[in-house]
């Protein structure tokens, strides 16, 4: 079964060369947006954007699924073809060689590139007779219409070239009513009247050749006030002189076409200090490559922030390659983003480029359509470079697009530019900021190297805070050197206040204003997306994502998401990773001053209060998800328009853990910073397990240490007593036993006061630890004992199993070890009864040590390794290390060399990266033991 689509021409499919229905004009939108961007995943934003424009209905989700739906089931899915789901999207799979637009476009470049005289006519041939009428005929959407323009440019530039074969082949009479039909559809374009003049004169019809040249010299006249260029004026010389050079095979027509015009050279000058961005020149080095190669309009974008670097790269690559194009630059200044909101228009820029041109400005038609036709014109046929600098969006770019298949476009703008991408195959470069040695390179250049080395901490302070920006680069580096006697340390300093930096940043005009900048990228986004971008602005960071910015603004999801994309598009925010973005760390401060300028402070506070509510209600969530047994607390509602992310299985709680982790440091802070006392202790007990298993005890110690600060002022004995509990957690791991007693003593008197059973357990398991550190097994096990009743009386199942456990391995140390198995297995009971993983973990561990001193070293071994399976499941780190330890001293005991030093060793590189001061103990262990 064979199955093909066609979309030059009607949209439609054939299987087995007949036709299928594909559905209504709306579904036929959907496949030829999927088709023209066929084997490229799109998400669906960007397919309902281009199958419905500005239309888009509410349900478009729902109303594309079923589209999608239909086109499956009208055309048999085969093994060359398929709609596949993709993350936020779809994606369509075909051999492109099935499509006729894409089957066009690879018969063109292979003619192109081909050196054979007769293959390529046949190849030329092949192509354009794919084309069945106009393409797209039936489809009106902007996206298709603006990718109709494209392929008809392209179709016609391929009928042009085809003409100059077969007239250097001298089939000059059987192209004659080819060349009279396709002249009187183009009479502006004097490249095909120029093919038709040599065929009528090699014809014998050399007055006929002559009067063609007269048409469209009144055409020209009339439509855009102008006379012929100079080619084809010499073109008629030449025939009324009988020149022998127009015999056949002896003229190009492309290249005659190309002499006696002016070669414009507009590019501003290059940058004279210009560092690193080696990957984006190798990019635009590729797409010249593949433009000489394939013959095709290649359109680069170069996108960014404000001060990234875009005009500069672009100019710098523009001047190293001036040789690559021998007919000349263009350069034009868009204004897309200008301080006075003066962008220029079309009109004015295809005036700007006919000028550059040669154009007598007398003779520069009114009509913009005329104007643009004029312009591409005088580019048809030419090796030239068009830069298009600071575009503000799509539509100023496209009537600048040249129709001729050798020009090279680059278009610099803040904005995403994904309209030049879909309907004109735009390839898009995006700038990072600096690297931190481009960043030195850069300044070190401005400042001069004995400056720059004389004072290295202060550069390197300068740099942290310039963050990559090129832009800021040059501002401090101008600072500097109109001071030159001013110390770098002092800049350094005035830059690193916050209240100060972006002022710091004024260059004194609005082009070296850091701020000002910014401003002109703000102006342009949507009331919503500016809002969006102001809150961000407060957000706690490093990151966010489309949840939290959607709780942040009290949005919906969807809603979110779509301001999100305002924002990255508009390259005021960076998607760093699927569904997280970020700021540079400038625009973050801008974003920051415009919301403390902008929104009243209430509004910002009610922002900062639904953000925190909704990482304090996932944490939540994603704790008991990872840790079902813990005994919660009870949290109060979150705020309206608090969107708290949706967590069903342990995997993705700590997926988002992991992801949050900074995230979460810096909400506890602006918790605290902002006087939110119930969430500042709530969401550290929220974290206390996950950092504990993850060996992040630091992070645990500051974050219990503010929660217990906050719990403090506000009088919260509840929080005082999960703070203390927490550092009693921290201050155990990090071997800091003396800091551990008063924090046990606090958290037994705050819970018994509060009467919490379960609370008051959990401490004396607290104290029984700090106990068992100093060797105090007897007094240990009594506050094991008491913890056990405690979680009796309070009904807590998962708490007694762990107390059982606890008494367990108290009797083991002790030297009771029989009584230790008895408690151990009750407690193994309960926790599989409870399906407790990290209990059962920490029981099989406590069997082992049994088993171990009874000298049952198989069966210790064995505990161990059931341990270590539930412990990696459970992510628990430091436990996994440390019973590796024990499996080690197993294997020891049993005579077992080699796999001794393997878990000795393997626990020793896990407490080597969580930064333990058992590293110490277990590497002098291997040595004694192992090594000796």
């Amino acid at each position: 079964m064979r199955v093909e689509f066609r979309l030059l021409g009607e949209v439609c499919a054939r299987v087995d060369g007949r036709s299928v229905d594909v559905g209504p004009a709306r579904q036929r939108y959907v496949l030829a947006v999927l088709l023209a961007e066929a084997n490229h995943p799109m998400s669906m934003d960007q397919l309902a954007e281009r199958v419905w424009g500005e239309d888009r209905p509410p349900q478009a989700a729902g109303t594309l699924r079923s589209y999608l739906s239909r086109l499956r089931a009208a055309v048999p899915v085969v093994e060359e073809w398929g709609i596949r789901r993709r993350s936020g999207g779809y994606l369509l799979e075909v051999d492109e060689a099935a499509v006729d637009l894409h089957l066009f476009r690879r018969l063109l470049a292979q003619a192109r590139g081909s050196r054979d005289g007769v293959e390529p006519v046949a190849l030329y041939e092949r192509a354009l007779a794919l084309w069945r009428g106009e393409v797209f005929a039936d489809l009106d959407t902007p996206w298709l219409m603006a990718l109709r323009h494209t392929l008809q440019a392209e179709r016609f530039a391929a009928q042009l070239d085809y003409h100059d074969l077969r007239l250097r082949r001298g089939e000059d009479a059987t192209l004659l009513v080819d060349l009279a039909t396709l002249a009187a559809v183009h009479p502006l374009d004097e490249r095909l009247a120029g093919q038709l003049m040599i065929a009528l004169y090699r014809s014998g019809r050399q007055a006929d050749a002559l009067a063609c040249y007269a048409q469209i010299r009144r055409e020209l006249a009339e439509a855009l006030g102008t006379d012929p260029g100079a080619a084809l004026q010499g073109l008629q010389q030449q025939i009324l002189a009988a020149d022998p050079v127009l015999a056949p095979a002896a003229v190009d027509v492309a290249v005659a076409a190309r002499s006696v015009v002016p070669v414009p050279q507009t590019l501003p000058a290059a940058p004279p200090l210009f560092v690193g961005r080696d990957r984006e020149l190798a990019g635009l080095d590729e797409a010249l490559a593949v433009q000489l190669t394939t013959g095709t309009v290649r359109i680069v974008t170069i996108g960014g922030c404000g001060g990234i670097g875009k005009t500069w790269l672009a100019l710098h690559w523009a001047h190293q390659n001036t040789d690559a194009f021998a007919d000349g630059q263009l350069y034009v200044n868009l204004r897309g983003f200008d301080p006075c909101d003066a962008t220029m228009s079309a009109a004015v820029a295809v005036r700007t480029l006919l000028g550059a041109l040669g154009a007598d400005p007398a003779t520069i038609p009114p009509m913009l359509d005329a104007q643009v036709a004029l312009y591409r014109s005088l580019v048809s046929g030419k090796r030239m470079l068009i830069v298009l600098d600071n575009a503000r969006d799509t539509a100023q770019v496209a009537p600048l697009l040249p129709g001729s298949p050798s020009c090279f476009v680059l278009v610099t703008s803040r904005q995403e530019l994904a309209g030049l991408m879909a309907g004109y195959g735009a390839r898009p470069i995006t700038l990072p900021p600096l690297g931190q040695a481009e960043a030195r390179r850069l300044f070190t250049r401005h400042v001069g190297s004995r400056r720059a080395e004389a004072e290295p901490a202060a550069v390197a302070g300068l740099l942290e805070l310039c963050a990559g920006l090129p832009l800021a680069l040059s501002i401090i580096a101008a600072r500097a050197k109109v001071r030159p006697d001013f110390p770098l340390w002092a800049l350094a300093e005035n830059l690193g206040r916050d209240s100060a930096r972006l002022d710091a940043l004024d260059g004194g005009e609005p082009a070296a204003d850091l701020k000002a900048v910014f401003s002109w990228s703000y102006r342009t986004l949507s009331a919503p997306a500016a809002r969006l971008f102001r809150l961000l602005g407060i957000h706690p960071g490093p990151d966010a994502d489309e949840e939290a910015a959607a709780s942040l603004a009290g949005l919906e999801h969807a809603q979110a998401r779509r301001l999100l994309t305002e924002l990255t598009r508009a390259h005021l925010l960076i998607e760093h990773r699927p569904g997280r973005y970020t700021f540079h760390d400038l625009l973050r401060a801008y974003a920051a001053e415009q919301a403390r300028t902008r929104d009243a402070q209430a509004a910002r506070r009610a922002a900062s209060h639904r953000v925190l509510d909704h990482y304090v209600h996932t944490a939540h969530t994603a704790m008991l998800l990872l840790y079902p047994h813990r005994h919660p607390i009870t949290l109060s509602a979150p705020q309206d328009g608090v969107r708290p992310t949706v967590l069903t299985d342990p995997r993705q709680a700590m997926a988002w853990f992991t992801a949050e982790h900074a995230v979460l440091i810096a909400a506890v802070r602006q918790a605290a910073d902002l006087g939110f006392g119930s969430l500042t202790w709530q969401l550290p007990w929220a974290l206390v397990t996950y950092f504990d298993h993850q060996g992040h005890w630091q992070d645990l110690l500051a974050t219990q240490q503010t929660a217990l600060n906050a719990a403090q002022r506000l009088g919260d004995r509840l929080g005082q007593a999960h703070a203390h509990s927490g550092l009693v957690r921290a201050y155990t791991r990090l071997g800091r036993h003396d800091d551990v007693r008063a924090h046990v003593e606090q958290t037994l008197a705050l819970f018994t006061v509060l009467g919490d059973r379960v609370g008051l357990a959990n401490a004396h398991r607290g104290v029984a630890s700090l106990l068992e550190t100093h060797s105090g097994y007897r007094e240990a096990l009594d506050h094991a004992e008491q913890a056990r009743d405690l979680y009796q009386q309070a009904g807590h199942r998962a708490g007694l199993a762990h107390a059982l456990n606890a008494i367990g391995w108290y009797h083991t140390l002790l030297g009771h070890h029989d009584q230790a198995l008895i408690h151990c297995e009750q407690a193994l009971d309960l926790h599989l009864e409870l399906g407790h993983q990290h209990g059962q973990a920490t029981t099989w561990d406590s069997l082992g040590h049994a088993h171990l001193h009874l000298g049952h070293h198989a069966q210790a071994a064995a505990c161990y390794e059931q341990a270590l399976k539930l412990f990696r499941e459970v992510a628990d780190r430091y436990n996994e290390a440390a019973t590796l330890v024990r499996l080690g001293d197993a294997h020891h005991a049993a005579g077992h060399d080699r796999p001794t030093g393997h878990a000795w060793r393997h626990a020793l590189e896990i407490f080597e990266q969580l930064g333990h001061a058992d590293a110490d103990r277990i590497r002098a262990k291997i040595h004694d033991q192992l090594e000796r």
